[in-house]
């Protein structure tokens, strides 16, 4: 979810194996806090119905690391967060190994899950040269509010209970 120039990371992603993406962005996300991000954020993934949601642990802007955890929430799935290492997949089941403060522990989950990946976890496949020359200018795909649904009060500044005064 972001500007048109967010496509890029989208490609980027595509550039190591991706299978597609697709870019919310919408002036009636702008704003938004955690809880406006992830209800955006759950309303896409009702539509595309993945098995595993695989999020960063944190944003680097807000810090919060609630995003993941929220969207989880808010579609009613399992969440692992903290996730270190895919240790086993089934066709309803994942196995991940997390990393905490003082230890780490391993958890099994049922599918549909939403996983929050550590910085401690291995470092993403690179790019590779053939994907780089078939998606260098594949168009990514660019849904908005209207296509996603929901209530346009719950989206950015008006579906946002934090504000920011300082």
């Amino acid at each position: 979810m972001g500007p048109a120039r967010a496509a890029e990371i989208i490609r980027e992603g595509l550039f190591r194996g991706a299978d597609g993406g697709i870019l919310l962005s919408d002036r009636k996300f702008a704003g938004a806090d955690t809880l406006a991000t992830s209800y955006a954020l759950s309303q896409t993934i009702k539509q595309i119905n993945p098995d595993i949601i695989l999020a960063g642990r944190q944003a680097i802007d807000g810090d919060t690391a609630q995003v993941g955890p929220q969207v989880a929430e808010k579609l009613g799935i399992p969440q692992i967060t903290y996730a270190e290492e895919i240790m086993e997949v089934s066709a309803d089941s994942i196995t991940i190994k997390r990393r905490l403060e003082r230890g780490i522990e391993v958890v099994t989950s049922t599918l549909p899950a939403l996983v929050t990946v550590h910085a401690t976890a291995a470092k993403c496949r690179p790019r590779h040269a053939k994907q780089v020359m078939k998606h260098k200018y594949t168009p990514i795909q660019e849904w908005n509010a209207d296509k996603i649904g929901g209530e346009d009060s719950s989206y950015g500044l008006s579906g946002s209970p934090t504000k920011v005064k300082k």
